[in-house]
């Protein structure tokens, strides 16, 4: 039994088989219908098939014109008769969803140059239910339910909108809303967490959130949260953890807003009553013996940057930052990639074995790290550079290093 819908739509009044198909766009491609899975492997993901289906559901209030489904579907090819060809995959389409038990209507219609679903079969898509939780967590005025809508909201956001296809461009739009709607979703929980004082639920979120959305910075909320209940253990180790993802993925420094928090960390941390021995005891102590260099994050190689400078004051000292950074043969920086990463590992290594045990290294980027130097000789910073070297390219002689060298005293670099 049929009807004719006011733009020509031919809906279904009926819902065979009283189902449901389940439609995931976060975090991959996936369909279920009845609790049995229909598509989402890797191959379908990549197929025409997966294209029209995923234009088709996601647009399916006003549906897909034809001159998008057949940029989509085809691209630049040359095609003799492309309106016969998209009908052939609409066909097609159809049947294999029929084949793959769906009920037996035209899931996917064709109308006056426009594709829809059918109304014969419901669809529920986890990224239209996203932006109706925030758009409904928005408008609330009550704020305990407005702060269960945007839980709601954060979690049904489980990864980027397709992103095996991130080089189509609806796709790409769509991924780039979804992403600033999950940000805003977040700093508003966010908001709504820290007025109730309830960190546990901010720990938890800002948890969901990096994993969700990686390399957003939001581990920020994790360590506001780890501080703010006084885990001051796990938050040094969060930091450490994160500048370390941070440099291997992006190349990219810790934020202001982690810098931050890092030193409230080092403002907040409170200790037991102690004799001095046992004070210096623990100061001394470290978890794991290093040989060579003293390696540590850059926020406490900044810190003891300074102090030096300021114990320059009283001269007496000689003191020199360097540089080290992995080049190509002709001195250009390395693309990203797993060579950059294994060469990084390598410098570390070179530079840890080739320095003092009062020297202080840190990794500054991919392919990059300092050391302070101090008590020592320009005459002595060649000799390092060539220790450093002789171990870093033992082995190995297509790649490159180029050293960078100032006196803490002065601004002008040298390069060598």
């Amino acid at each position: 039994m049929t009807e004719k819908m006011a733009g020509g739509r031919e809906a279904m009044t009926e819902n065979y088989g009283g189902g449901v198909l389940s439609v995931r766009m976060f975090g991959g491609f996936a369909l279920d219908w009845n609790g049995k899975a229909v598509t989402g492997n890797t191959k379908s993901g990549e197929s025409q098939f997966a294209y029209l289906l995923q234009l088709v559901l996601h647009f399916r209030e006003k549906g897909v014109s034809r001159d998008l489904l057949e940029r989509v579907l085809f691209g630049e090819r040359d095609i003799d008769d492309i309106h016969h060809a998209t009908r052939s995959v609409v066909y097609n389409a159809n049947r294999k969803l029929r084949a793959m038990g769906l009920p037996d209507v035209r899931c996917i219609q064709q109308k006056k140059g426009v594709c829809y679903w059918t109304d014969a079969v419901p669809v529920s898509e986890d990224a239209a239910e996203f932006e109706r939780l925030v758009g409904q967590a928005g408008e609330e005025k009550d704020s305990d339910r407005q702060l269960e809508l945007y839980l709601e909201a954060c979690h049904c956001y489980k990864g980027e909108f397709l992103p095996a296809q991130t080089g189509v461009l609806w796709v790409a739009r769509e991924a780039r809303r979804y992403r600033e709607m999950f940000c805003a979703c977040v700093e508003a929980t966010a908001g709504l967490l820290k007025e109730r004082l309830n960190f546990e639920a901010l720990r938890e979120l800002g948890i969901y959130a990096a994993a969700a959305s990686p390399l957003s910075n939001w581990e920020t909320v994790t360590m506001e949260a780890l501080v703010a209940l006084g885990r001051y253990g796990e938050a040094r180790k969060l930091y450490d953890d994160t500048v370390d993802l941070y440099f291997r993925e992006q190349g990219l420094r810790p934020s202001p807003r982690m810098m931050e928090l890092f030193h409230r960390l080092g403002e907040q941390m409170e200790h037991q009553y102690a004799a001095l021995e046992d004070i210096q005891e623990k100061l001394l102590e470290e978890k794991d013996a290093q040989t060579g260099g003293f390696l540590c994050s850059y926020p406490v190689f900044q810190g003891i940057y300074r102090m030096v400078g300021r114990l320059m004051e009283r001269g007496g000292q000689s003191v020199y930052l360097m540089l080290c950074m992995v080049v190509d043969g002709k001195g250009n920086p390395l693309e990203e990639g797993a060579v950059l990463e294994e060469l990084t590992g390598k410098l570390k290594t070179a530079v840890l074995q080739s320095v003092r045990r009062s020297d202080t290294v840190t990794r500054y980027g991919n392919g990059q790290y300092l050391v302070l130097l101090v008590n020592t000789t320009r005459e002595s910073c060649d000799i390092i550079q060539r220790r450093i070297s002789a171990h870093f390219f033992a082995g190995r002689h297509r790649m490159a290093l180029r050293y960078y060298v100032n006196s803490v005293e002065c601004f002008p670099g040298m390069e060598f």
